[in-house]
């Protein structure tokens, strides 16, 4: 099976049930996600500036305003992205769902689907943006964030929604992999800011890329798409959707074993932050590469290792209101964060990408060094959260920013989505809060 029948062909029904569950999770992991991130300053510039100066049809997320069908997939990606507690997939070392899930909508949305082809389309996507990530990192030899492949894989979802035939949907994919955004990751990782993991300018050129193949630009080939056959076993058999990990933490997937090894001491020694002189984390050379010790910004703090590791310390958990705002500011989680030592550890770095380890040491104020087990970040795909969990991340996030009546709605629409028209959902997603 070439990518290209793969992409158009897939139904429902080739779906194990599994498969189609786990859709029906990722979707609403995003949106949940994208709700907690919708106060952040990030969302509001990016929305503001889809709404005034790039104007259209297209509803913006959660907002209550539009914008052209490119710019509204920009917002929407960029305020996923602000929050960076979405899916993500180990050996891309990114996220999947973040640049896919805008053009699903737009284009969904555009073209009146039903829910059952949007849920097909996701899985396509996921499928199809495993295997094009895998194909960049093989053949480039720079670590580009999601936002690159993500463009052919947001131009893969739209090239199908809208019945593109095989040869322009080749020109879409081409043109979304030429003009993708090959933005430095470990730039942003050194120096966080705003521009993160690219994913909103991949969602832009996706979908830019499928509207201008539809008139005749041309792009073919996609060199990780048609020249990069290694990438592209497995179609429909080894599903890629059920190896992508959660997050139970609103920041960088890098950060999130020693998280749980400052968690895990924590809890088996009943240690307090006041009983603690520093923290001691080994892990790989790009969770250390995270080291941003005094956050002034939430991009900071969640690009950070020894930010949200105090924060586990001192309060027990890593919440979006623990890396924004005031908390930026707590003194103890300041003193624990500044203090915190980072060593790269042969092991670590031995199974990177596939596997994130980390291990933590608590060094108290009277001299005791508690050393605790190597640790991967929890809900990675091998031990994935359970429903429950997942729904309890959903309401958390969503909750406060949509109520918990619209929240609980949408969770509803999600769950019957295969049933229902995509507008049953729309309607829900494209009011302003």
């Amino acid at each position: 099976m070439t990518p290209i029948s793969f992409l158009h062909d897939l139904t429902w029904d080739d779906l194990p049930d599994l498969v189609r569950a786990r859709a029906r999770a990722c979707l609403l992991d995003l949106l949940g996600v994208a709700a907690g991130g919708l106060g952040t300053r990030l969302s509001r510039i990016i929305r503001d500036h889809a709404a005034e100066d790039m104007p259209g049809p297209m509803p913006l997320l959660f907002d209550g305003r539009s914008a052209a069908p490119a710019a509204a997939a920009m917002a929407m990606g960029m305020t996923i992205d602000s929050l960076d507690g979405h899916d993500g997939y180990n050996p891309a070392k990114g996220h999947i769902g973040c640049p896919l899930l805008p053009a699903l909508l737009v284009f969904g949305h555009q073209r009146a689907v039903s829910g059952q082809e949007v849920l097909t389309t996701l899985v396509m996507g996921y499928e199809f943006g495993a295997r094009v990530s895998e194909a960049q990192h093989a053949t480039c030899p720079d670590y580009h964030t999601s936002g690159s492949w993500g463009a052919v894989t947001a131009a893969a979802a739209g090239a199908r929604l809208c019945g593109l035939s095989p040869e322009v949907t080749r020109h879409a994919l081409g043109i979304a992999e030429y003009h993708g955004p090959r933005s430095q990751m470990m730039r942003c990782i050194d120096d966080p800011t705003m521009v993160k993991d690219g994913s909103g300018w991949g969602a832009l050129c996706g979908v830019s890329a499928v509207q201008l193949a539809a008139r005749g630009f041309t792009g073919a080939p996609a060199i990780t798409v048609e020249d990069a056959p290694g990438a592209w076993t497995g179609l429909g058999t080894d599903w890629r959707i059920l190896k992508q990990y959660f997050k139970p933490y609103p920041v960088c997937r890098w950060a999130q074993a020693p998280i749980e090894g400052v968690l895990a001491l924590r809890r088996a020694h009943g240690v307090t932050a006041a009983q603690v002189d520093r923290i001691e984390v080994e892990s790989f050379h790009e969770a250390i590469r995270l080291a941003t010790a005094r956050p002034v910004t939430t991009e900071e703090a969640q690009y950070s290792t020894s930010f949200p590791c105090a924060v586990a310390m001192v309060r027990g958990d890593v919440r979006p209101e623990d890396i924004d705002g005031d908390a930026l500011c707590d003194p103890e989680v300041l003193r624990l964060s500044e203090g915190l030592v980072m060593t790269e550890a042969a092991e670590a770095n031995r199974v990177f990408p596939g596997t994130r380890l980390a291990r933590v040491t608590l060094v108290l104020r009277d001299g005791q060094r508690l050393t605790g087990d190597w640790m991967t970040p929890r809900w990675d795909w091998q031990d994935p959260p359970s429903d429950v969990e997942l729904v309890d991340k959903f309401h958390a996030l969503a909750d406060p920013v949509l109520g918990r009546d619209r929240a609980s709605a949408i969770h509803a629409a999600i769950e019957g989505l295969e049933h229902t028209p995509l507008s049953d959902l729309t309607a829900l997603l494209f009011r302003a809060v």
